[in-house]
């Protein structure tokens, strides 16, 4: 029988986090790659504004 997992995340001291999902494209193929993450919410604006 397959157990049951509860997470416990839901309290008030948690941190609140954001899948983040960038795309870009290669200068040589043309092709695009995706790198997905996930970031606490508020480094949001600061991973975008830094990007290059």
């Amino acid at each position: 029988m397959a157990k049951k997992v509860v997470a416990t995340l839901s309290k008030g001291d948690a941190v609140k986090l954001t899948k983040l999902i960038q795309v870009k494209k290669s200068a040589k193929t043309g092709a695009y790659t995706f790198r997905s993450r996930i970031v606490p919410s508020e480094a949001i604006k600061e991973i975008l504004s830094s990007r290059t």
